[in-house]
């Protein structure tokens, strides 16, 4: 593989683990009833139905430049009301993306750990780009379970916490930006142990 080829690949691979979890959120939502996701046409690999302009293009570029490549796509559109199981179903559908990540990075993972590349003519650039892509979804994961809104993980809190506690969940909700803002700004780097754990414990290096 080409040196000057392997940044593009990078962030086309960081795309397309986007495009799986929110392609992975219509899916559910329209296995529970709802299709709204399949109707606006959204249940599709093509990444430009997905693109946010700043999220996919922009924010890429600058994370780059700054070391690392992070980004994100337009959230797949889903109606709760929809779907057939009112209580967990939220739920569900917001950690259908993230399992799909782990399972990516899983399959990819054991792939890298249990495959004797030596024989094979591939480069050493190949297999770190495997390597890359584990990583990734890794990071989609584990971020996207912070139990911080608009983040996945804040449906388990939601879905879980009693509904006696209903003020709670609405000061939550409302106060979910500026925590989330605050997180990116100050604890982003605290998912980068778990991470790191994971990618060992799957690899095995």
């Amino acid at each position: 593989m080409e040196s000057f080829l392997l940044v593009p690949i990078q962030i086309l691979a960081v795309l397309f683990s986007i495009v799986l979890h929110e392609v992975s959120h219509g899916f559910m939502a329209l296995h529970l009833g709802d299709r709204t996701a399949k109707d606006a046409g959204r249940l599709t690999l093509n990444p430009i139905k997905h693109l946010d302009l700043f999220g996919s293009i922009i924010l890429p570029l600058i994370t780059y430049r700054l070391g690392f490549i992070f980004g994100y796509a337009k959230p797949v559109p889903y109606n709760p009301y929809n779907l057939r199981d009112k209580k967990y179903g939220p739920a569900k559908v917001a950690m259908a993306g993230p399992l799909t990540n782990i399972t990516l990075a899983i399959l990819l993972g054991l792939v890298i750990r249990f495959l004797d590349f030596s024989g094979w003519a591939v480069s050493v650039q190949f297999v770190e780009l495997l390597k890359f892509i584990v990583s990734m979804n890794l990071i989609l994961a584990v971020f996207n379970l912070v139990p911080i809104p608009p983040l996945d993980g804040h449906w388990l809190v939601l879905t879980f916490v009693p509904d006696r506690y209903f003020q709670f969940k609405q000061a939550y909700a409302r106060s979910g930006w500026f925590i989330f803002i605050l997180f990116l700004l100050f604890g982003f780097a605290l998912i980068l142990p778990i991470v790191s754990w994971l990618f060992r414990l799957i690899v095995g290096s």
